[in-house]
């Protein structure tokens, strides 16, 4: 057993060796950010309107980055740092406004920065037709909107928004969600209403009915608004993330409240871009069947006669007829292959209204990410 002299000898080789390393890596940083400049002035050079993101891209450096790991770092850890240093390489080559459902600390929030990062100025919307709106009018350059939650099912504000819109989908982002409840000053006996996003009190309903069932349940558009109102009353609780808690100066009453453990929401980024290849790419669509019988199954036979998996399938009534509905669906592949145009194509001619949200790639979950080491 060493001296305690030795033990600081120890110590101090190996805090001289992170120094090193550390000076390694901020020079590695600065020239990796200086590649970046040169990349965006190229680009700048062509002539050609030129986009700067590239969501495909930016997967592929990331799926690189996880090959390339030996631990003992995990992968998840380690593409979160270099998601980081992407959106920090993106300023440099030019600055990104992402719009959001806000106000800040709502989950859509988390996923923008997720899939952002930091290095970006982000816009809060009061609701997901401002979303819309602000990107369709060159005010922002992408948005982020909730469109699913594996426990309640789809955000139809969204849904419908994709009818009447000429945006694309450019990435989808997965995000585990833990519902938080927040007060004033944490006390629950003084609670007599909840507040939160619909979605988000629906995912807690069991949790509600056995500590506060009788406390009046106040929707409001987001999770952090929720918040807002909360800061404001201590006898409103609000259910929303635990970052919430910080910017709004709310106490803890209860931690992952949500009745299902396991529970994700899926975020759309939306753009005016089309986006290439990755390799494991997704499609969204919707279309309208004509009416006549076996109408749906003849449109479909057409994907899975090609072996095209359909991952969502959603109806929606179609707000312009009574009675009349339109298919939104998901589906592996890409608007590039060529077993997706023919199943396109076969679609189209069945159909009597068909659109195309995009190709992008697919996130990467918990069960087909990069995963921990």
């Amino acid at each position: 057993m060493g001296t305690p002299e030795d033990t600081k000898e120890d110590l101090n080789k190996l805090r001289n060796a992170i120094d090193a390393v550390d000076a390694e890596v901020v020079e590695l940083l600065s020239r990796r950010a200086e590649l970046a400049i040169e990349v965006g002035e190229v680009k700048a050079k062509s002539g050609a309107k030129v986009e700067f993101y590239s969501p495909e891209r930016e997967r592929q450096v990331l799926e690189r980055i996880a090959s390339l790991n030996k631990g003992p770092i995990s992968d998840k850890a380690l593409c979160r740092i270099f998601r980081e240093v992407m959106s920090v390489s993106l300023a440099l080559e030019k600055p990104l406004r992402v719009a959001f459902l806000g106000p800040q600390a709502t989950f859509t929030h988390q996923a923008a920065i997720d899939h952002f990062g930091l290095a970006v100025e982000y816009a809060p919307k009061a609701d997901i037709a401002e979303v819309f709106d602000d990107v369709e009018r060159g005010r922002v350059d992408f948005g982020v909107v909730p469109v699913e939650n594996s426990a309640e099912g789809a955000v139809t504000h969204t849904l419908d928004k994709f009818l009447d819109s000429d945006l694309n989908i450019c990435a989808e982002v997965m995000l585990e969600v833990s519902l938080t409840l927040l007060s004033k000053d944490g006390d629950i006996g003084k609670i007599e209403k909840v507040s939160s996003y619909p979605h988000a009190i629906a995912q807690c309903t069991g949790w509600l009915k056995a500590n506060l069932p009788d406390a009046a349940i106040v929707d409001v558009s987001s999770t952090a608004m929720g918040a807002q109102m909360a800061s404001a009353d201590p006898t409103t609780a609000a259910i929303a993330s635990k970052a919430a808690a910080d910017i709004y100066n709310l106490r803890v009453i209860e931690d992952s409240i949500q009745d299902n453990a396991r529970n994700f929401t899926r975020f759309l980024v939306i753009g005016r871009k089309d986006t290439t290849k990755s390799g494991r790419d997704k499609t969204s669509l919707i279309f309208a069947t004509k009416d006549a019988p076996g109408a749906l199954f003849d449109m479909l036979k057409g994907f899975a006669s090609r072996g095209i998996n359909l991952t969502k399938i959603e109806s929606r009534p179609l707000k312009t007829k009574a009675w009349e509905y339109v298919f939104y669906v998901d589906m592996d592949g890409h608007l590039s292959d060529d077993s997706v145009k023919e199943a396109l194509g076969e679609l189209s001619k069945a159909s009597s209204f068909l659109k195309i949200l995009g190709s992008y790639p697919r996130s990467a979950t918990d069960a087909d990410n990069a995963g921990d080491k």
